[in-house]
């Protein structure tokens, strides 16, 4: 086992975040442990080294205080004992340890590891149980959802397969036209050289080499693809809030269905009937309608969740969701991230498609009303948070259990940026979108590196700037509003 010696820094902002979310997270899980190691950790663990990126358990801490430290009587013990359990996996859990002190109590830190897609899903080695992580807890696998992991330890062809019982003549002939002409105008020289459209279409992979539609072809340009994917649907439902034998729970429930451009403009115009709309006067005096979530926003989201969303059979009964709440939008998919993580997601120009035979048709196909499906240049989710930040609405928040990828957006306005003054101000004006240590502000403006960190941890509740690595690895910050 690996031990790490832990900065000052992490621990004051692992506790900010465990206060202010009042309790434990998605990646971390926090015991007392005043008696001994916990038993629960035994899900904790498989579920945590499932989990992309993996997680951290904190020993030593009550949540029922406020998270206030217990005082470990034997830190080295509870160490060992949980290096101990952690070997009692298949494949056995990767465990650092680090140390950590809190109002001059002793606390212990394991950072946990990802299991290898390649070993996924962890289990337990006594039981056989692996486990997933929530918000509320860690719960057991259900037979999917295992399937689910099994499916990811090879690259992922689902939709380069031929459509079984589907023929040329099940493609919509406008999508397909429109797709041949796109492709000739765009990609002369390559794609669009082949002047048979039946030899062109084979190496764009909408038909295979037999004509048979691939489920790629199918989904973009089928006339109905239900027919051989039933669950390669939208289901749009607006949640009222409410509980109760005798409550409305939601409300304008739509299954959206049709190859992908038609179920885009589907949705679409779902949101513009059940977004709450406000009429705002511009500057110029001229009257507006401005939907509670921007339009453009959405339909990224949309797009992204049907060209990206799982297709190997473990998926196959699942439907991409969108629900509206009273508080917030949200739009869900089968299948985590591809390729990708969710640090670097929308902050570096990567494009990675776990349908990539998909993608690639779909970037020349045009919906009827909202225009270009697709651009395959990773710039979705950067236009999501400049829609949001124009809207003046919170970021959104992205959720990646490995099997499910979840996109919220919040109704709430964004809090304004607070006026900034002395050591905040100083620290802000020096940090950029490069990321700058404690260690180089310090340098560059000669202040204490405790001042430092109090201004940082200032800011990053304000939202103004973003911490990055942490928990044993190289911390630095920068800004956010660029």
């Amino acid at each position: 086992m690996a031990y790490i010696c832990l900065v000052t820094e992490d621990i004051d902002e692992i506790l900010h975040l465990l206060r202010t979310s009042g309790g434990d997270t998605a990646s971390i899980e926090v015991k007392s442990a005043a008696g001994g190691l916990p038993e629960s950790l035994t899900s904790t663990l498989s579920a945590l080294a499932n989990l992309p990126g993996g997680g951290l358990i904190v020993l030593g801490l009550d949540e029922r205080t406020g998270f206030r430290p217990v005082g470990l009587s034997d830190p080295q013990g509870l160490k060992q004992a949980l290096a101990s359990k952690a070997r009692n996996f298949v494949p056995p859990v990767r465990v650092a340890f680090e140390d950590a002190e809190v109002d001059g109590a002793h606390l212990v830190l394991a950072r946990v590891h990802e299991c290898d897609p390649s070993s996924k899903p962890c289990r337990a080695a006594k039981s056989g149980a692996a486990y997933l992580r929530g918000w509320d807890g860690d719960y057991r696998m259900s037979t999917l959802e295992e399937q689910a992991f099994l499916s990811q330890r090879t690259a992922p062809m689902s939709d380069r397969e031929p459509c079984r019982g589907a023929t040329i003549d099940d493609l919509d002939g406008e999508l397909t036209e429109s797709f041949l002409r796109t492709v000739r105008e765009r990609d002369p020289q390559g794609l669009g050289r082949f002047s048979d459209r039946t030899e062109l279409m084979r190496r764009a992979g909408v038909v295979d080499g037999d004509g048979t539609p691939t489920v790629a072809g199918i989904l973009a340009m089928g006339a109905y693809p239900q027919q051989w994917l039933p669950r390669f649907a939208i289901q749009a439902a607006v949640d009222s809030g409410r509980t109760g034998a005798q409550a409305a729970r939601v409300r304008n429930q739509k299954l959206i269905t049709g190859p992908i451009p038609h179920m885009i403009d589907q949705a679409m115009a779902w949101a513009r009937t059940n977004f709450s709309t406000d009429i705002v006067a511009r500057a110029d005096g001229s009257v507006i309608d401005r939907p509670a979530y921007p339009l453009v926003a959405f339909r990224e989201l949309v797009a992204n969740a049907l060209i990206h969303r799982d297709l190997s059979s473990w998926s196959a009964g699942l439907a991409t969701e969108v629900r509206l709440c009273p508080d917030r939008l949200i739009v869900s998919n089968p299948g985590g991230l591809h390729g990708i993580t969710l640090d670097r997601l929308g902050r570096e120009a990567v494009s990675s498609a776990r349908n990539a035979q998909l993608l690639s048709i779909c970037q020349y196909l045009r919906t009827p009303e909202s225009g270009r499906v697709v651009e395959a240049l990773a710039t979705g989710i950067p236009a999501v948070a400049g829609a949001l930040v124009e809207a003046g609405l919170p970021a959104a928040h992205y959720t990646d259990t490995a099997i499910r990828f979840t996109a919220a957006l919040s109704a709430l306005p964004a809090a304004p940026k607070p006026e900034l003054k002395g050591t905040k101000a100083r620290v802000y004006d020096a940090l950029s979108t490069e990321l700058k240590t404690v260690a180089q502000l310090e340098a560059e403006l000669a202040l204490n590196p405790a001042t430092i960190r109090l201004a940082l941890r200032g800011m990053r509740s304000d939202g103004l700037i973003e911490q990055v690595g942490g928990r044993g690895r190289r911390t630095g910050y920068r800004r956010l509003d660029e």
